[in-house]
């Protein structure tokens, strides 16, 4: 017997080797349940062992429970030194001790192995909401080809710099934020945005860290830092959303510390009231006290949120969308006004010319080439678009000499020796009484485009109208808000006509002309009736961002709008906004049934533990299956299912 009890004190003194070296309490999913299967081969010998000598099973369980025990006292002993007295560590040790005591050594062999395969699921879950982001790093590749000189050699990954000019082949992964450098490519984002369908990017676009490239070898311009790529920005985003706790994660925390406390003493007084003032037995009370603290163990409540919260924020980096913490996703799932910035954020914020119109229309042409021609070198978005619009339609145009800017005005230059003007209609020269030119620029104003005139030697030749094209999904977006019972808002700086147009075509209201301080004041009144959320991209947009109860920035925006923001699109996917707010709600739903299934369970089992009814190993089985429960519930936040809101964008695809 003494020979087996020292092999077998071998194996343990082994398997303790593991614990010292935190393998319980580790993340990896292969080692976290390697103790376990340890601790249950351990407890099934203590048990086979009865059938052949009684007396040598007892010493076993004895041995088992202090060995169990030690990893959660020591535990336990840390987090006191920390001030943090009554853990539910603390609560465990002195159950377990005092099980020893009264020989109730089976069922505190049972209660402590119940509960490291409690702390093992718990670690379990929490390291599956966090996988789906932390696997991003894993996919990123560790070489790529650079073009230096002309040459392309192959460089680790962690040697790139901004400027960099790289080459990927298809199947490829970009390993760092890039500019496109050819003509046009298709790329998989679907390990950023969660999208299946490969999007097609042109030439001078800026492509994420993580994309895979589809059809085509492509060469790009390197954009971004060391650590400071799309999937770096989001792994730092969900470290520093961890670190700011919800309101009610608050609330169980406090709640928690006063709550064990109050548990505690309620056992005391569990094991000491009725054998001292009522005459019964000593053994009795101390067993039903024991239960009653074991049961009292505050593990489910307290996963139960911040469970609930991080498998949140991995679904929604999964898709996308990067949330600033539990505060902000419990509060995105009350917004009821989404107020919105028009340009960059419902539109594309690329204008394009839409038509050109002249008295004669053979001058079409002409009246192109001649404002493309004075607009060249301008870095403004209208004169951007006029020269996009005649690089499509002429192989070459003359450019105008003497470029000359007019503040507000529009711009001027001369083509073959000849003045030409190319001006707002309030600053043109006036229109023939013939011509169809001024009620075809009334009529375009009205409808909310962007008119030019461009006239020769002082003379009107045509005009041009120009209009920021509505983002393919805004509308979609709108709706399926609207059908989630959210009112949408658009504030701009825009005129009121354009903003009007579009608007129209949305469906939803409209304030415009307003300056940064004014877009405050009406994210402000709209708070006053309801929470309200602001979507902006630009820095004019960051204090209206900063002002609402939650920011959401588009990806493509400012960095100041971005620092800004509680959340951020990461692609600029408008429709992740209504998948942002499904999301949140669902988060919401799941920590109130976390909290009930918590509380709930906890009083019927209090209640019956005093009653007798139920003893220490279906105690802390009831507070195991409690986290298992509301872990896994928690969990149901990762899977992939078709929403509301996408099954309304689908709808009207």
């Amino acid at each position: 017997m003494i020979c087996c009890l020292s092999s077998l004190s071998t194996c343990v003194a082994n398997l303790e080797l593991k614990v010292k070296k935190n393998i319980i309490f580790r993340s990896g999913s292969n080692d976290l349940f390697k103790p376990i299967a340890g601790f249950s081969i351990l407890l099934l010998t203590a048990w086979s062992m009865q059938i052949l000598s009684i007396r040598f099973s007892q010493l076993l369980f004895i041995f088992f429970v202090l060995f169990a025990l030690w990893p959660v006292a020591r535990k336990a002993w840390r987090k006191s030194l920390e001030g943090n007295i009554f853990s539910m560590e603390t609560l465990m040790s002195f159950a377990s001790l005092g099980a020893l005591m009264i020989n109730a050594v089976h069922e505190a062999a049972v209660v402590l192995w119940l509960f490291h395969i409690g702390e093992s699921l718990e670690h379990y879950a929490t390291q599956r909401a966090r996988a789906g982001v932390s696997s991003l790093m894993a996919i990123m590749p560790e070489t790529v080809m650079l073009l230096d000189d002309g040459i392309l050699r192959a460089v680790p990954v962690s040697q790139l710099k901004p400027g960099d000019e790289i080459e990927i082949a298809p199947g490829g992964r970009l390993p760092a934020d890039a500019i496109l450098q050819d003509s046009m490519a298709a790329f998989d984002e679907s390990a950023l945005t969660g999208e299946s369908l490969p999007v097609e990017y042109a030439k001078g676009q800026q492509i994420y860290a993580g994309s895979v490239i589809v059809d085509r070898v492509c060469r790009f311009i390197v954009t971004s830092e060391q650590g400071c790529n799309a999937i770096d920005r989001i792994l730092k985003l969900i470290d520093e959303a961890d670190a700011h706790k919800s309101p009610t994660e608050r609330f169980i925390d406090v709640f928690s510390r006063t709550y064990t406390p109050i548990i505690a003493l309620l056992s005391m007084m569990v094991m000491i009231i009725p054998p001292f003032f009522y005459d019964q037995p000593w053994d009795m009370w101390f067993y039903r006290g024991l239960a009653v603290m074991l049961i009292g163990c505050p593990c489910a409540l307290v996963i139960s949120v911040p469970a609930a919260i991080t498998s949140g924020l991995a679904a929604a980096a999964r898709r996308g969308i990067l949330i600033k913490g539990g505060a902000a996703l419990e509060k995105l799932a009350e917004i009821k006004v989404i107020a919105m910035d028009k340009t960059g954020t419902l539109t594309e914020g690329r204008p394009t010319v839409v038509c050109v119109i002249t008295d004669k229309p053979d001058d079409e042409d002409r009246v192109l080439s001649l404002a493309a021609g004075v607009e060249e070198g301008s870095s403004h978005p209208l004169a951007q678009a006029i020269i996009r619009q005649a690089r499509k339609r002429f192989n070459d145009y003359p450019i105008a000499g003497n470029r000359q800017a007019l503040s507000g005005q529009g711009v001027k230059g001369d083509i073959d020796g000849r003045d030409v003007n190319v001006m707002a209609p309030t600053f043109a020269p006036p229109f023939a009484p013939d011509s169809i030119l001024q009620g075809e620029t009334e009529r375009l104003q009205d409808a909310g485009l962007t008119v030019v005139v461009v006239a020769l030697e002082n003379v009107p030749l045509g005009i041009i109208a120009l209009q920021d094209t509505l983002r393919v999904d805004a509308k979609k977006t709108i709706q399926a808000l609207t059908a989630m019972n959210v009112d949408s808002l658009m504030l701009t700086g825009d005129n009121p006509r354009a903003a009007a147009a579009i608007a129209g075509q949305l469906g939803m209201k409209y304030q415009a002309g307003l300056l940064p301080r004014h877009k405050v004041e009406a994210v402000y009144l709209q708070q006053i009736a309801a929470p309200t959320a602001m979507v902006g991209d630009g820095i004019n947009d960051a204090p209206a961002l900063r002002a609402a109860d939650i920011g959401i920035a588009m990806s493509g925006g400012t960095d100041v709008a971005l620092e800004t923001a509680d959340v951020a699109l990461t692609h600029d996917r408008l429709a992740g906004l209504p998948e942002l707010l499904h999301l949140a709600r669902r988060t919401r739903t799941i920590i109130g049934q976390n909290v009930t299934i918590s509380i709930g369970l906890k009083i019927i089992f209090l209640l019956t533990s005093m009653l007798g009814v139920t003893g220490l190993w279906v105690a802390i089985l009831a507070d195991s299956g409690a986290t298992v429960v509301v872990t896994f519930n928690a969990l149901r936040l990762l899977r992939t299912e078709k929403t509301l809101p996408q099954m309304i964008l689908k709808e009207n695809s």
